[in-house]
């Protein structure tokens, strides 16, 4: 049964695509508020064809980040097509963008001219680099952007190359960052009943995260090294390998290391031996507490190992496939998988993290098909009527 969401009643413009925006979209969808997705009716979102792996003839990339919302096909380079599109603008609380900059003033989407009929207007513009800089022009790509924050210098081994995480990471914390932006901004109106310009750089984001070891660089030097699967500041805090299998083991304290020396291991010696016995003398002995780690682990089951971290209260889990994380009993007992019934049959896919306990978020609709809500949000909002709903589909300016 569907409940009011926090955002009921807010309506949001949304003309991004890809994944930063369409991700800050698709959680304000979840949270409860209207979203009107802007697409070429010409293909659309290009992550539709980004293929393989698809379901229904669809690629799941464009599924991931697209439900709760309402595809309306309008043609922004035909003047009726824009036209329309700043007429849903005058009455949208939210407008998300991931233009490259310069390009919403050419249309004349940008906040400066949209605020002028719609003062309540909370306009949110996503890019590479961001509204200023001198390179804010330039388009800005995930990958690039992992490269150049500093993202892919962390990750990966010790003496490999720098490696690309697995998803999109600077992509997805602007998206996250975009909607903490909005949620400030809507609050912020309550009080004045203005909107604002908000400006979201991946760059930025991907800056912004580097928190702890970015605090490490520019104080003290250091903080900079890969470390592959283990911590720079804390041991034992890596992967080990077990007698069918690997684990993640996180000792963040002494107490935890000693129990996992007595309960887990039944080396209790390790934990009084002044190499080992508090974190900095083990940081500074590394390779030997993790030698004598990986032998006594090497010698055991995985179940075991976690049976006995489990009881011992250590923090230890085994490394997952995707697919055996995605069943996992703790992901299913949180609800964090949904599902829709679609013409194609039963579409899975990941939900939302966010817990509220009077207005959940909620998986209401699925990924819209190119154009299927065209006429009905122009009908309803711009009054349109069938006749010339008519005359713009066979101008080619909607579908």
């Amino acid at each position: 049964m569907m409940t009011e969401g926090a955002l009921e009643g807010i309506v949001v413009l949304d003309l991004s695509r890809v994944l930063a925006g369409p991700y800050c979209t698709m959680t304000l969808g979840d949270l409860g508020a209207t979203v009107w997705k802007i697409e070429n009716p010409n293909g659309g979102d290009e992550t539709r064809t980004w293929k393989p792996p698809t379901f229904g003839g669809t690629a799941t990339y464009f599924l991931a980040v697209n439900r709760n919302k309402k595809s309306v096909a309008v043609d922004l380079k035909a003047p009726e097509g824009l036209r329309l599109v700043r007429e849903l603008a005058r009455r949208a609380d939210v407008l998300v963008a991931n233009f490259l900059p310069g390009t919403l003033e050419r249309f004349g989407l940008d906040y400066a001219a949209l605020s002028v009929t719609n003062p309540g207007l909370v306009h949110c513009a996503i890019s590479g680099y961001g509204a200023t800089g001198s390179r804010s022009r330039q388009p800005g790509y995930d990958f690039v952007i992992q490269g150049e924050s500093g993202l892919m210098a962390l990750n990966g081994e010790p003496q490999g190359e720098p490696i690309k995480y697995g998803i999109a990471t600077s992509d997805i914390l602007a998206g996250c960052n975009a909607v903490q932006a909005i949620l400030a901004a809507l609050v912020a109106r309550g009080r004045t009943g203005r909107g604002q310009a908000i400006d979201i750089a991946l760059l930025d984001s991907s800056i912004a995260v580097l928190t702890s070891v970015a605090t490490g660089a520019l104080n003290a030097g250091a903080g900079m090294e890969r470390y592959g699967n283990a911590h720079a500041s804390i041991v034992p805090y890596q992967t080990f390998h077990t007698a069918d299998g690997a684990i993640v083991l996180a000792c963040g304290n002494d107490r935890q290391f000693r129990d996992f020396c007595e309960r887990v291991i039944d080396r209790p010696e390790l934990a009084r031996d002044p190499r080992f016995s508090s974190n900095p003398s083990r940081v500074a002995n590394r390779t030997e507490i993790v030698d004598a780690i990986a032998a006594a682990l090497g010698r055991c089951t995985t179940a075991d190992v976690l049976a006995r971290t489990t009881a011992a209260g250590v923090p230890a889990g085994e490394i997952r496939q995707v697919v055996a994380a995605l069943s996992a009993p703790e992901v299913l007992e949180r609800g964090m998988i949904v599902q829709f019934d679609t013409p194609a049959g039963p579409l899975r896919m990941a939900g939302s993290p966010l817990r509220l306990s009077a207005t959940p978020a909620q998986a209401r609709s699925a990924p819209p098909g190119l154009g299927q809500h065209t006429r009905e949000v122009l009908a309803t909002t711009l009054n349109l009527d069938a006749a010339a709903l008519d005359a713009l589909t066979t101008a080619g300016v909607i579908c």
